[in-house]
C-alpha cells in the first residue's frame, strides 16, 4: 500500500508533532551542521547505505530494481532497504539518532522542517562540486524540494492530481465527455447517482467528502485559483474568494447526498489503496485522483472502462483548465548518515539519472522529474497518463508552500473542513477567518528561534 498527502489522518498528525518536537529538541537551531564533502567524489564507493522508503508491494519492487541497478554500477556498495516507512516513523527514528541515510518521503509538506531543523542535510555542497544541472528539474519540483535557501531534497517522481471517470456508466448517463467546469461535475454526478428504494446511495455521481480518499483542500484549491499566503506570508484563507467558493461548492453537494447519508455511503466503501477501491469497484463514477492510480487499475481491474481528464474548475476561471495540483516525492540524506558520499550516490542516481528516473515511473506510473525523463522516448504513455504529464507541465499547475511548520496549516484548515461539511459552521466568512488567525499563530511559533 501507498502512502500519500490524502490519507495522513490525526493519529499521524499526533506522531509526527511529537517526532518533529524530538527533531527540534536534538537538532537546536545552533546545531544543524553536518560535516562539509570532501572537495572531489570519491572514484570509488564502499560500504552500506541504510535506504528507507515507504512504498511497498509491487510499488517497492519497482524501487529495488533501480537499487539494483545502482549497487550493479557501484559493486563496492551494499545497500540495505527498509520498505513502507511512512514519514512518522522516520522522523521518530531521526529525532532518537538511529543512522538513516537516505529517506524517501511520500510528503513535499515536511520540507519546511526537514530543512529547517537540519533533519534532512543540505545538499547544496554536493550538487554544486558534482555539477548537477538542477534546471533540468521544472521550476514547480524545484521550489517543493528546498525551503530557505537550503536545497535538502531532490525530487523522485511526482504525484499530480486529476479526474478519473467511469465511461460506462457516463455514457448510460447520456454524456459522452467529462465535466470541465464546476457546475457541470455538480450536475453530473447529480444524474449519475443511483439510490434504491430507501433513498440509500448504491452508486454515487461524484463523492464530495473531505476525508475521503484523495479529497483534501489542497488538491481542489487549484481549480479555484485558491492561494494559502499572501505576499507578507500571512495565511490568505479568509481573504483569497476562492476558498469560500470551494467551501460552498462542497457543502451543496454534501447537501444534496445528505450528510448522513454520505457518511453512510463511504462507510461501506472499500480502502483506496486496495482491490476493493470504490472507483474500481464502479461505486462510484468520478474522482479526483493522481497518476498512479492507473498501475492499480490495471493490476486490479483491467476490465474497467475508464478515462482521464484535467479536474474541473471555477466557472468563473476557465483558463485554469488543463491545470492542478502537483506534489511528488522527495529523497535525501538523513542528518546521521554514516556514509554520506555513498548516500549521495545513491540519491543522484535516484533523482537525475535518465534511466532510473525512466524505469521507476514506468513501474510505478508516476510523472517523471526531470526534463530528459519527460521527454525519453523509453517512458510508457497512453491517453490516461498523457492527462497527468499535460497538467504537470501546464504552468498554471501548482503545489502547495513549504513552511516552518510542515503541513500544520493544511491540518488546521483540514479541521474546520470537517466541521464545515457536518454543518457545525453557521459563519463560513468568520470561519475562514479564525482559521487564518489559527495558521498565523502557528507559522510565529514554527519559526521561532
Amino acid at each position: 500500500m501507498r502512502i500519500t498527502p490524502g490519507r495522513r489522518r490525526s493519529t499521524a498528525l499526533l506522531a509526527a508533532a511529537a517526532g518533529f518536537s524530538l527533531l527540534v529538541s536534538a537538532c537546536g537551531s545552533s546545531d544543524t551542521t553536518v560535516a562539509a564533502p570532501s572537495s572531489s567524489a570519491p572514484t570509488k564507493l564502499t560500504g552500506t547505505v541504510t535506504f528507507w522508503h515507504f512504498f511497498t508491494d509491487r510499488e517497492a519492487d519497482g524501487i529495488q530494481k533501480a537499487v539494483d541497478k545502482f549497487v550493479a554500477l557501484n559493486p563496492g556498495v551494499k545497500v540495505e532497504v527498509k520498505k513502507g516507512q511512512d514519514d512518522d516513523k522516520t522522523i521518530q527514528a531521526i529525532a532518537a539518532g538511529q543512522p538513516i541515510d537516505v529517506v524517501l518521503s511520500y510528503s513535499t509538506d515536511q520540507i519546511g522542517k526537514f530543512c529547517s531543523t537540519g533533519a534532512w542535510q543540505d545538499l547544496s555542497a554536493y550538487i554544486a562540486r558534482d555539477g548537477v544541472d538542477i534546471n533540468q528539474i521544472p521550476s514547480v519540483v524545484r521550489d517543493y524540494t528546498q525551503f530557505d535557501g537550503k536545497r535538502c531534497s531532490m525530487p523522485m517522481l511526482s504525484d499530480t492530481y486529476g479526474l478519473y471517470y467511469n465511461k460506462k456508466l457516463l455514457a448510460a448517463a447520456g454524456f459522452s465527455a467529462p465535466p470541465k467546469t464546476m457546475t457541470e461535475l455538480t450536475d453530473m454526478a447529480k444524474k449519475l447517482t443511483a439510490l434504491d428504494g430507501k433513498g440509500t446511495i448504491q452508486v454515487a455521481g461524484f463523492v464530495p467528502s473531505f476525508g475521503f480518499y484523495e479529497n483534501a483542500p489542497a488538491h481542489f484549491a487549484p481549480s479555484f485559483g485558491a492561494t494559502w499566503f499572501n505576499a507578507e506570508g500571512k495565511s490568505n484563507i479568509g481573504t483569497d474568494p476562492g476558498w469560500a467558493k470551494m467551501m460552498t461548492w462542497q457543502k451543496d453537494l454534501v447537501d444534496f447526498y445528505g450528510y448522513d447519508k454520505l457518511t453512510r455511503f463511504t462507510a461501506g466503501l472499500g480502502q483506496e489503496f486496495s482491490a476493493d477501491n470504490a472507483f474500481e469497484k464502479g461505486k462510484v463514477a468520478m474522482m479526483i485522483d493522481g497518476e498512479y492510480r492507473s498501475a492499480f487499475i490495471k493490476a486490479e481491474a483491467p476490465s474497467l472502462d475508464y478515462a482521464t481528464a484535467p479536474f474541473p474548475v471555477d466557472d468563473a476561471k476557465p483558463e485554469l483548465y488543463g491545470s492542478g495540483y502537483v506534489t511528488g516525492n522527495v529523497i535525501g540524506i538523513g542528518r546521521g548518515a554514516q556514509n554520506p558520499e555513498a548516500a549521495w550516490a545513491l540519491v543522484k542516481f535516484l533523482s537525475t539519472d535518465t534511466d532510473s528516473v525512466v524505469g521507476v515511473a514506468n513501474a510505478i506510473k508516476n510523472v517523471p522529474t526531470t526534463t530528459p525523463a519527460l521527454e525519453s522516448p523509453r517512458l510508457d504513455k497512453d491517453a490516461n497518463y498523457q492527462t497527468f504529464l499535460d497538467v504537470f507541465a501546464n504552468a498554471k499547475s501548482s503545489t502547495t508552500p513549504t513552511t516552518a511548520s510542515g503541513k500544520a496549516y493544511q491540518d488546521t484548515l483540514g479541521t474546520f473542513t470537517e466541521q464545515w461539511q457536518a454543518g457545525k459552521v453557521p459563519d463560513l466568512a468568520a470561519g475562514l477567518t479564525t482559521v487564518d488567525t489559527q495558521i498565523n499563530d502557528q507559522l510565529a511559533l514554527g519559526q521561532a528561534p
